[in-house]
């Protein structure tokens, strides 16, 4: 976990980087911020650091998987071993970022990089770095009184309280690419993965996390696209599949894949070897690493159970929400052809 509450701003360095195809300039600063005052920098570090209340980590990588080839890690790691070349690096990275950046649609924005100190992980104090991008701007009324009246003006500016990318790169596991969070609020067209993908270019580190975010997000797939695909099954079960699966994760603190299966199929050999060539034939496809032990992650179980929907809507009428036994539910139709659900239940809330 990472620890902010000691957190300050060592170094601070601004630039603009504009879109080179659409030619607008690259504008670097000549030095770093000057010293912060308290309130600023107390503004600065929300802005900068609130987005990553996360344990969603990544490393650093490349093409080739060979990390010392990303200019990134290149200099995020001169940086760490030469504190004293901060704003020289800073130039590097927005210059990095200014010639990858070529999508026409790709907004211009200020470019920070940060150093900071008192920075926590996992209760050790580490060195880190954080690289940000505002490229969004709002209109602020300033009020201003003139005498015994008033005046109204507009400005533009950043409202600190989103970020629109940013990037922590945290001194730890070097030799696999860094420890790295990453943050991106834009929207999700095409350009807009130009950050983690050809600016950072991160993969995501085979932790408890990520190993169980990958297997929710791969067994939701198969129960809402192939399961249906394969067999005859009600929405009613299908929605039980879900939330079997959903209750494994969160009833039990490590995984094993044998007991998963045993316990949401219940015994159904059909299903149980549909899923599994499911998962190897999507492991193959996409590189997604998926092993048949791990140890649970809470964080990652409660973010991916928000869209394992338990939801039964019915026409435009009625949404059913499905969250225990199915039993409880019974499924008809009338002699006069309309379908209708028999529900039961012991109290009423």
């Amino acid at each position: 976990m990472l620890d902010f509450s000691l957190c300050s701003i060592k170094h601070l360095s601004v630039h603009q980087t504009g879109n080179k195809q659409n030619g607008e300039p690259l504008l670097l600063s000549k030095q770093s911020v000057a010293l912060l005052d308290e309130d600023l920098e107390a503004h600065l570090l929300s802005y900068f650091l609130k987005p990553f209340q996360t344990q969603e980590y990544y490393h650093l990588s490349f093409s080739n998987d060979d990390h010392a080839l990303n200019p990134v890690f290149n200099y995020a790691k001169d940086l760490f071993e030469r504190p004293d070349s901060f704003h020289i690096q800073s130039i590097h990275l927005a210059k990095h970022l200014y010639e990858i950046a070529i999508h026409p649609n790709i907004l211009a924005g200020d470019f920070y990089v940060c150093s900071f100190d008192g920075m926590q992980y996992q209760g050790n104090l580490v060195q880190a770095i954080g690289i940000f991008k505002a490229e969004t701007k709002d209109h602020f009324l300033k009020v201003s009184r003139i005498g015994q009246d008033y005046d109204l003006a507009v400005e533009s500016g950043i409202a600190i309280d989103k970020l629109d990318k940013g990037c922590l790169i945290i001194n730890v596991e070097e030799e696999k690419g860094f420890r790295v969070c990453v943050t991106d609020k834009t929207n999700k067209s095409s350009e807009a993965a130009y950050w983690k993908d050809l600016y950072l270019k991160i993969k995501p580190c085979s932790d408890a996390y990520h190993l169980t975010q990958n297997f929710l997000h791969v067994t939701k797939d198969f129960l809402t696209k192939q399961v249906p695909k394969e067999f005859e099954v009600s929405r009613t079960d299908q929605i039980d599949l879900l939330n079997r699966s959903v209750a494994f994760f969160k009833e039990n603190e490590t995984f094993n894949e044998h007991l998963f299966t045993e316990q949401v199929f219940e015994g159904n050999e059909g299903l149980v070897t549909s899923f599994k060539d499911y998962k190897n034939s999507v492991q193959t496809e996409y590189e997604i690493e998926l092993k048949d032990g791990f140890d649970i992650s809470e964080q990652a179980v409660k973010k991916q159970a928000k869209v394992f929907k338990s939801i039964l809507k019915l026409d435009k009428n009625f949404h059913i929400y499905i969250h225990g036994n199915k039993n409880m539910i019974e499924k008809g139709i009338e002699s006069d052809g309309r379908k209708f659900y028999k529900i039961y239940y012991n109290e009423e809330h």
